[in-house]
């Protein structure tokens, strides 16, 4: 009887302690759940010359001020899905990206070929090209979510060709960035530009020879372009691309991919995209 009557007298000390913690945990200020980047991919199509260009536009929907914009300008394959994962992922840090469409009509292959064929007809008639970038960024201009005076050009090999003379073209760029680029001059008579030139080069790329890629350099800063070139120790063509020894064993071209050439490339771009874009 003396027992339970002690254990009885203790029961309101023992409850009192078991509900001390479920007290102290409802009590915690919760911690905040913020919402990601949303980011959504669409057609965006444009026209110049009679052709229509089948682009793609990525960007978080959940932002609504206006933000820089980016133009991603493909391999010569043309626009397929890793200049849209690239577009993507600008999206996801902030920037308007337009994947732009260089060949009309949103045409790709993936025979070496027939690339080549659509690079070379584009790159023999700049001026055409150029109507065709402009096409594009006067349509970006116009959208209410893009800063129309903050544009960057970024591409991958044909592509990093294209920034490059875009830069050397005067374009109404703040950065060009050209990754695995084919440094061939298409602009006849260069203009002044005063933006960042930046170009990364695979060390052991046989297809971007050294004399040509240091007379694009040369020439790009004679405009008053602020230039650098980062060569990358063993990186080969396309050292970007997850998917070019996949592609060099189908094609047996000399691709291959570099995870620590890319990775150290896109945070270089990303830095350049930041302090051109972003800054004051």
């Amino acid at each position: 009887m003396r027992m339970l009557l002690k254990f009885v007298s203790l029961l309101p000390a023992l409850l009192a302690l078991l509900a001390a913690p479920v007290l102290a945990a409802t009590e915690a200020p919760a911690v905040p759940i913020e919402q990601g980047p949303r980011v959504v991919g669409e057609p965006f199509t444009y026209e110049t010359g009679g052709q229509s260009y089948q682009g793609y536009l990525a960007r978080n929907v959940a932002d609504d001020k206006p933000r820089p914009a980016v133009l991603v300008v493909h391999e010569w394959w043309g626009l397929n899905d890793y200049a849209r994962d690239r577009a993507d992922q600008l999206a996801a840090l902030g920037f308007v990206a337009l994947a732009v469409d260089m060949y009309g009509d949103g045409r790709s292959t993936t025979h070496p070929d027939e690339a080549g064929k659509f690079a070379g007809q584009v790159m023999q008639d700049w001026p055409s090209a150029r109507a065709r970038l402009e096409a594009a960024m006067a349509r970006l201009r116009k959208q209410p979510f893009v800063r129309g005076d903050r544009m960057a050009a970024l591409g991958y090999c044909f592509g990093g060709g294209i920034v490059m003379n875009m830069a050397l073209a005067g374009m109404p760029i703040k950065a060009a960035i050209s990754f695995h680029g084919s440094p061939a001059q298409a602009v006849s008579k260069p203009q002044p530009f005063d933006g960042v030139v930046q170009i990364h080069n695979g060390a052991e790329d046989p297809l971007v020879k050294r004399e040509a890629l240091t007379d694009m350099a040369q020439a790009l800063k004679a405009q008053g372009a602020t230039v650098k070139v980062i060569n990358y120790p063993h990186a080969r063509h396309s050292f970007t691309n997850p998917d070019a020894d996949a592609v060099a064993e189908r094609t047996g071209l000399p691709l291959g991919y570099d995870a620590a050439a890319d990775a150290a490339s896109w945070q270089a771009a990303l830095l350049t995209l930041d302090k051109t874009l972003n800054g004051k």
